[in-house]
C-alpha cells in the first residue's frame, strides 16, 4: 500500500512568486504517519544525516524506498515543470535541531528540486515552524510558515530566491529531505559532505550528552 498520497501533490495549490513551493498537509496519512514515526531513525545528536548512516524500522524503510520511485519523481516533476525521472537523488534524515539550526538561505545550485516530509507530534512551539521567504535578509518577511507536523510536505523548486528559514527551536524535530540533483558527481559530493560531518557528530555525541 502506497505511504505517500500523490493525487493531494497534484491537486495542491502551487506558489509561483517569488518561487514555486507547495505545501501539502498529510501527504501520509495521520495513520501511515504513526506508523514511519514509530521506525523513523533514533537520531541523538544534530545535523543532517545520509539515510544509509541510520538504522530503522520496515515501515521508514519502506518509505525511503517508495520515495525513490519513478512515479513520485514524475509527479514531483510534474508539479514544477522540470523532469525529474532518472535524476539522481540525495536522501537525509534529521531528528534533532540546534540553535544555530534554521538560518536564511537557498539550496545549492546542485539541487533541482527539494521535498522536506515531516514527523513530529502537532507542533506547539513557536521556533522550528518553516517559513519561505521573499528576501534573504528578513525572516518574518513570509509567504508562508508551515508547522512541521507529522505527514505535512513542503517542496519547492530550487532558485537564486528559493529563501526559508525558521525561528531557532532546540530539541527533537524529525523530517526526511529528498532532493533531485542535477547530476550523480553532485550527489556524492554533497552525500560525501554529510557522511564526514555525520562521523564527526557520532564521536562527539557522548560527550555533548554528558
Amino acid at each position: 500500500m502506497a505511504i505517500l498520497d500523490l493525487g493531494a501533490l497534484d491537486h495542491a495549490p502551487l506558489t509561483r512568486d517569488p518561487f514555486s513551493f507547495a505545501v501539502v498537509r498529510d501527504f501520509v496519512t495521520p495513520e501511515a504517519a504513526a506508523a514511519v514515526q514509530a521506525d523513523f531513525p533514533n537520531i541523538v545528536y544534530p545535523g543532517l544525516l545520509p539515510v544509509e548512516a541510520t538504522a530503522y524500522g520496515p515501515r521508514f524503510g519502506a518509505l525511503i524506498e517508495e520515495l525513490q520511485s519513478e512515479a513520485v519523481a514524475k509527479a514531483f516533476g510534474e508539479k514544477f515543470g522540470i523532469d525529474l525521472v532518472g535524476c539522481p537523488t540525495m536522501i537525509t534524515v534529521r531528528g534533532r535541531c540546534q540553535e544555530k539550526d534554521g538560518r536564511i538561505h537557498t539550496d545549492s545550485t546542485a539541487k533541482l528540486v527539494t521535498a522536506l516530509l515531516y514527523f513530529n507530534a502537532a507542533w506547539e512551539e513557536q521556533g522550528g515552524r518553516l517559513r519561505l521567504l521573499r528576501r534573504p535578509d528578513d525572516l518574518n518577511d513570509m509567504i508562508a510558515e508551515v508547522p512541521p507536523d507529522a505527514g505535512t510536505l513542503i517542496a519547492f523548486r530550487r532558485s537564486d530566491c528559493s529563501f526559508h528559514g525558521h525561528e531557532p527551536f532546540v530539541g527533537v524535530r524529525r523530517y526526511v529531505m529528498i532532493n533531485w540533483m542535477a547530476s550523480t558527481f553532485a550527489a556524492r559530493r554533497e552525500l560525501l559532505r554529510h557522511r564526514i560531518s555525520a562521523t564527526a557528530k557520532r564521536a562527539f555525541a557522548p560527550a555533548q550528552s554528558a
